[in-house]
């Protein structure tokens, strides 16, 4: 098991559930020559790894590398949202978001950013964030830059954060405060109170094995609850 490689992750989990490469692939908003291309081993960053992991009812995270620390739902909400402002009447079934877009949470080298609302928020069903156990008040969206959370936040993304979610689930991804810096990243507790810090984009981005105190350098501003890519 420990020599499987995405290709067989995701051919396993698809006849698991009993798809179809062809109900696969309709079912993630893409074609069935994308899955036979997975299954296949020519593609290893599918660019809809999400919609995939989505279809089959695992994370980004175990498609990619078979952690299985990581194999629950990273952020699994999936609400429908809008960009609105003050002058857009507001459902009463829905609940209004700030998005801070002057916010950078890189998920790159990291950098200094100052959070400055610009009056534009997201808008997002009332019983979708009551599911998902998020207080409206304590929800925020920012945008990430870098490319180290590649292909699940590729440059651009926009994050969805629950403030009042600092304790950390392993493998969850989470906004960050390391040394003054923002980031968006995966986190997973190591014994001894130490703290693995992780991207997706294993390959530019290796992992960040913190001490007990180096972790305490970290602060979790709140964990990802939704994001969104546009393609």
């Amino acid at each position: 098991m420990g020599c499987m490689e995405l290709k067989d992750r995701f051919k396993q989990r698809r006849e698991e559930l009993g798809l179809t490469q062809r109900e696969l692939g309709m079912r993630a908003g893409t074609s069935q020559v994308s899955v036979l291309k997975i299954e296949r081993g020519q593609t290893t960053r599918p660019r809809s790894l999400l919609e995939f992991a989505q279809v089959l009812q695992v994370s980004p995270n175990w498609l990619l590398y078979g952690d299985e620390e990581a194999n629950a739902a990273n952020a699994d909400f999936a609400g429908h949202i809008s960009a609105w402002d003050k002058a857009t009447p507001v459902d009463q079934s829905e609940v209004e978001v700030p998005f801070y877009e002057e916010v950078e949470l890189s998920a790159g080298t990291g950098r200094t950013v100052d959070i400055h609302p610009r009056g534009k928020k997201l808008r997002f069903a009332k019983q979708a964030l009551k599911d998902h156990g998020v207080d409206p008040d304590a929800a925020a969206c920012v945008t990430v830059k870098g490319n180290s959370m590649e292909p699940v936040l590729p440059n651009g993304a926009t994050v969805g954060i629950d403030t009042a979610c600092t304790e950390i689930r392993d493998g969850d991804m989470y906004a960050i405060d390391w040394h003054g810096e923002l980031y968006v990243k995966t986190l997973t507790r190591r014994p001894g109170g130490a703290l693995r810090i992780r991207s997706f984009n294993r390959d530019e981005y290796p992992d960040d094995d913190l001490g007990q105190e180096n972790a305490k350098h970290v602060r979790v501003i709140g964990r990802v609850f939704w994001y969104s890519v546009l393609v």
